[in-house]
């Protein structure tokens, strides 16, 4: 009977580990992701902020450090709120200096902003608007 119990709690584990995995096969890789993440979000950046295709590289290449970067922070519970939003804090202000460094225009730095908003809206609402968290688009302030 214990056997029984060991096998149905591990089976029931292993589905759902399965079912947490993001689509097109789990986190792995981080250059996969961020080639994922360049083939989805690329063309609409493009069109939507109206910058290159050099500065959507750049941008995204930007973002995706950050977000790599924040999640840990996020997740770390041995961090207090105030020394997360201070952590969070710092790395928000690396990723708009490096932001400036591609250089963008102040334009364009608003509609990218505008852009990674809108999506991070999309995104709550498309979890029922729940989570409260940032997103894959990043938060862009």
């Amino acid at each position: 009977m214990k056997k029984l119990f060991s096998i149905l709690v591990a089976m029931t584990a292993l589905v759902f580990s399965l079912q947490a995995q993001p689509p097109g096969g789990g986190g792995g890789d981080p250059e996969a992701m961020k080639a994922r993440m360049k083939e989805r979000i690329k063309p609409m950046l493009v069109q939507q902020a109206g910058v290159s295709d050099a500065e959507a590289d750049k941008i995204l290449d930007i973002n995706f450090d950050f977000q790599m970067k924040s999640r840990p922070i996020r997740m770390d519970q041995a961090l207090s709120e105030d020394d997360k939003k201070k952590k969070m804090k710092e790395a928000e202000d690396a990723r708009d200096a490096s932001m400036k460094a591609i250089p963008l225009t102040e334009e364009k730095m608003v509609k990218v902003k505008a852009f990674y908003e809108e999506m991070r809206k999309r995104q709550q609402e498309g979890r029922g608007g729940q989570g409260g968290g940032q997103g894959r688009g990043g938060n862009q302030q």
